[in-house]
């Protein structure tokens, strides 16, 4: 990989090379730097950098590729040319080609290709009708690769088989390097990790834990991202992708979490009308469920924090009760202080002096406090129960049975053999959802279970001060810090996570009887 400085020769240029797949033997990189070496020394030229776009596809229009395309727009200093292996390697899309070929030669560059005696002349007809028949020449070959793929999608999704890139949580299975994907399975690393993201969002009841912060936890402690897992996998190195909240709640949220296959971000049916089943499920259909109502959009007047002190979010002003703010102190540690007054929120105009404390300072008296408090209880964590499951079958027997409804009111099984084969399988599948639902039920909710360990010890093992905050709201920890001259500095408020749960259950019971009672009143007044 030669390189040197421009030097104003006049052939300074950049070489080319692309792939849309690194195994691709064929036109390996190796292949393409000896091809542009030589069509570089050809012309008495050198190279001053490289634009290599590795798994880029050729319909990719250079001007937006990742390397090259910097270069086309003036983004990367002076150079006088650029030069490929082959014009394919410019692209495949004849328009795109020929797009980029005369943005180069209309800034006064220089375009060289391998087998190209010197650098295209556009002026020069012939020059011109040449470069015009090898890009046209390399669509063509585009187009019927684009051909061949549609076509062994369509053949893998009639069979049942998986194609394109795997699931997060999901591996594919090969019996030896090269071949087709045998079967897919769970991934046991990338599975654990999206079934506890799954696991924590359901069990959280303050509103602390959402797709937002579990991106911002995973980020935190190093956690690949779905893309850069992948890439690990099959032996790249990881580009440094970050976790995304809408793809979290897209994993958390699609049907492929169940083990289906998928086009179109739908599952794929089968021949007996229920959806082609391809892998284990990450979680049954009333887990997804949940999973959907509890990542639905919803406000509820503040945001989940996502900082790293132990007390965002928790810590209120004792003078006027709004939310502390972190503040910088010069030459010290960065302290919690109310500055309401100062932002000139009315009800705040009499918080004089605004309390303040030094963030370890207050953290500190805070974990004494709550360690006394409740660090022998132990702990207790909210699982979802899915149940005996029936009640989940159903629910999918259900979603096949009006998907087919569905598919017939678009139109389709108008003939009769097509007609009697709707009417047959939706028969089976209403006879299965009432045996099914003959059946005793346990149905799926939250059940308290026991992890064998007290609040101290989790408080003592967690990572950062940011699962320790989880804690705290787990027992709706509420601080209140007042000014200096008080004779209690902060106030502290707790309850048992227990209590809190049957609070609301009663809160829950309290609200439906009042509703109860007044439709009976309406009723005895009509």
């Amino acid at each position: 990989m030669i390189t040197s400085e421009c030097d104003g020769c006049g052939k300074c240029l950049v070489g080319v090379r692309r792939l849309s797949r690194l195994k691709d033997s064929t036109n390996s990189p190796e292949k393409q730097l000896d091809q542009v070496l030589s069509a570089v020394a050809a012309v008495g030229g050198h190279l001053i950098a490289w634009a290599d776009d590795w798994e880029v596809s050729g319909a990719t229009d250079p001007m937006a590729r990742p390397q090259l395309g910097p270069w086309l727009r003036d983004e990367m200093g002076p150079y006088d040319g650029i030069a490929g292996s082959a014009v394919d390697r410019i692209g495949r899309n004849q328009r795109d080609v020929l797009n980029t070929a005369y943005t180069v030669h209309e800034s006064g560059r220089l375009l060289i290709t391998y087998g190209h005696e010197g650098p295209w002349n556009l002026d020069d007809p012939n020059d011109e009708m040449r470069l015009s028949m090898e890009s046209f020449g390399a669509q063509m070959e585009l187009r019927a690769i684009q051909k061949r793929n549609r076509d062994e999608t369509k053949r893998a999704r009639a069979a049942g088989q998986p194609k394109q890139k795997n699931r997060y949580g999901y591996q594919f299975v090969r019996l030896h390097p090269t071949a087709k994907v045998d079967h897919v399975e769970l991934d046991p690393v990338a599975a654990l990790i999206i079934r506890d993201v799954a696991q924590r969002i359901l069990a959280d009841e303050t509103g602390m834990v959402t797709v937002h912060t579990e991106a911002v936890r995973l980020n935190r402690a190093g956690v690949l991202s779905p893309a850069d897992h992948r890439s690990v996998m099959y032996g790249r190195q990881p580009k440094g992708t970050l976790w995304n909240p809408k793809a979290i709640k897209r994993m958390l949220t699609s049907e492929a979490s169940l083990g289906y296959l998928m086009h179109d971000e739908r599952p794929v049916i089968g021949p007996d009308g229920h959806a082609v089943r391809i892998a284990p499920p990450l979680w049954d259909h009333a887990t997804r469920d949940a999973l959907i109502a509890k990542t639905a959009a919803k406000w509820t007047g503040a945001r989940a924090p996502k900082g790293e002190h132990l007390l965002s979010g928790l810590a209120f002003c004792g003078t006027c009760g709004h939310r502390l703010w972190v503040a910088s102190r010069h030459k010290q540690n960065n302290a919690y202080g109310c500055s309401a007054r100062v932002r000139g929120i009315p009800t705040s105009a009499h918080c004089k002096p605004a309390p303040t404390m030094s963030i370890p300072m207050l953290d500190e008296l805070v974990t004494e406090w709550f360690l006394v408090a409740f660090g022998s209880h132990d702990v207790r964590r909210k699982e979802f129960d899915p149940g005996t499951g029936y009640a989940a079958r159903i629910a999918e027997i259900e979603a096949d049975r009006t998907r087919l409804r569905g598919d017939r009111q678009a139109g389709l099984y108008e003939s009769e053999e097509d007609t009697e084969w709707f009417r047959t399988e939706y028969a089976r599948m209403t006879r299965e959802i009432a045996e099914l639902k003959e059946l005793p039920e346990r149905p799926a909710g939250m059940r308290w279970m026991s992890v064998g360990r007290t609040v101290e010890e989790d408080w003592l093992s967690a990572p950062d001060n940011v699962a320790r905050r989880e804690i705290l709201a787990e027992f709706d920890v509420r601080i209140e810090l007042h000014p200096g001259h008080s004779t209690r500095r902060f106030r502290a408020t707790a309850l048992d996570p227990e209590q809190q749960a049957a609070n609301r259950k009663a809160a829950q019971e309290h609200a439906e009887e009042a509703a109860l009672a007044e439709l009976e009143d309406i009723d005895a007044s009509a």
